[in-house]
């Protein structure tokens, strides 16, 4: 594609593929965006423990994006090493956030769920499971109604 021209030692906001392109070829220096910052991070972990529900994250795309900056950019980031840990520190306590709503979610029988604040990274990785063990709770309960006989069983 077209792209440029560049003019050296100016920033220029590029797709995240061609800096790191750029960046792998010794050919520039990433700017991590605002939110990749110690301070701001430990803020919204902070507020992600405390909150009951899944907090509004700097990007949508927060993890793909801290993950391929600190592993190709990781001497353009200061203090990547605490962003990493922060970043993680995140990802797991919403992770288990999610799980322990998709826990009381099947407990309750509920018929639908909002996801408000997801990232599709996030509902990717509990999806599969929970429409599975919705599927065998459909499954069970099916079998469980009266008047059915006991070889109609669907398993």
């Amino acid at each position: 594609g077209d792209l440029g021209p560049f003019n050296p030692g100016l920033p220029v906001e590029v797709p995240v593929w061609l800096a790191i392109n750029l960046k792998q070829r010794q050919k520039c220096r990433l700017i991590p965006p605002e939110w990749m910052d110690v301070e701001k991070l430990e803020e919204i972990r902070d507020r992600e423990r405390k909150e009951d529900t899944f907090t509004p994250m700097p990007s949508p795309y927060y993890m793909e994006l801290t993950k391929l900056l600190l592993n190709y950019a990781s001497d353009n980031i200061p203090k990547a090493d605490e962003i990493r840990t922060l970043v993680k520190d995140t990802w797991d306590t919403r992770i288990a956030k999610l799980r322990l709503s998709a826990d009381s979610f099947v407990r309750q029988q509920e018929v639908h769920a909002k996801l408000d604040n997801l990232t599709l990274m996030e509902i990717n990785t509990t999806g599969t499971f929970l429409t599975q063990a919705l599927d065998h709770m459909y499954k069970l309960r099916a079998n469980l109604q009266p008047g059915e006989s006991a070889h109609s069983q669907d398993f």
